[in-house]
């Protein structure tokens, strides 16, 4: 698409960038599963966001400028945005011009085609070693997993990268493999990318339960806050779990970002049907610190 028709649909979303420092606002976990703020956040408070799930891949490139998308992501009122890429080149591009607000993480496809082969292609792992930057990339991921596949070697030694190197496992799977994935190494750190898609709050609450170290993200969830409400369900798992979530959206198609502005006015809508500390900590606080520098 060209730059002039992505600017109109920005203009069309009538969007601004938030001032709020999302530094100096973040609850603590600790503090935040104790307080009980009955006031949602205010009806004018246009919150920070951090996007937990963005990809600028070949395709988009393709599509939109470097410099479109970081207006996208500053209209949209996104602070940081957690990026992988098919290839890495689109992330790293896009880190490079914005480090303030891209936080790169890595995945272990090098094209679109490796989607469902990458769990038995042994060059996986020595590509990711070779691609790896230290203090850059911050995950490995997204990357999708079928149940069955955690205990296959190449996954096994993508896992041990990830504890070794201290990196966050972003995982799109389904319960089942999520939880065989969480099983490999208790140290293992995990993103579960759209709360399983699928799953129920009832299901997604039982793993948060079990495992410490699972954080989820939201993208394409529409389903927590269908009519512009938040769900009874979801809202109750996320006042029981508040520092365990984070907003998302996936631009998994490179038309997602012309719905991106849209989508963060979305969820500006249903977290204000939380306490306020409650909204603050899914819309940046979480993801700020399960993605701090190290």
């Amino acid at each position: 698409m060209k730059r002039g028709a992505l600017l109109a649909a920005i203009v069309l979303a009538a969007c601004t960038t938030s001032s709020t420092d999302p530094q100096s606002t973040a609850p603590r976990a600790t503090e935040t599963a104790r307080r009980s703020v009955p006031a949602g956040a205010p009806a004018t408070d246009r919150i920070a966001l951090f996007d937990a799930h963005v990809h600028y891949s070949a395709d988009a490139r393709q599509r939109f400028t470097i410099d479109e998308v970081l207006a996208v992501l500053r209209e949209a009122g996104v602070r940081r945005a957690l990026v992988s890429s098919t290839p890495d080149d689109g992330t790293i591009a896009l880190y490079e011009r914005a480090p303030d607000i891209v936080i790169p993480v890595l995945r272990p496809y090098r094209g679109p085609g490796e989607i469902g082969t990458w769990t038995r292609d042994g060059t996986v792992v020595a590509y990711l070693a070779s691609r790896y930057r230290p203090g850059v990339h911050r995950g490995i991921g997204e990357f999708h997993l079928s149940p069955g596949e955690a205990d296959l070697p190449v996954v096994r030694q993508v896992v041990a990268m990830a504890v070794r190197e201290d990196l966050v496992l972003h995982a799109h799977a389904e319960a089942r493999a999520v939880e065989e994935l969480l099983r490999v190494d208790a140290r293992a750190r995990v993103l579960w990318a759209h709360a399983g898609m699928g799953e129920s709050a009832a299901t997604v609450g039982g793993l948060i339960d079990r495992y410490p170290r699972l954080v989820v993200e939201l993208a394409l969830r529409s389903d927590v806050a269908s009519d512009g409400r938040l769900d009874p369900a979801w809202r109750a798992l996320f006042l029981r779990h508040p520092d365990r979530f984070m907003y998302g959206t996936d631009t998994w198609v490179p038309e997602r970002w012309n719905a991106l502005v849209d989508a963060a006015e979305s969820a500006r809508t249903w977290l204000r049907d939380l306490p306020e500390d409650v909204a603050r900590a899914i819309a940046y606080g979480n993801a700020e610190r399960v993605f701090a520098a190290p």
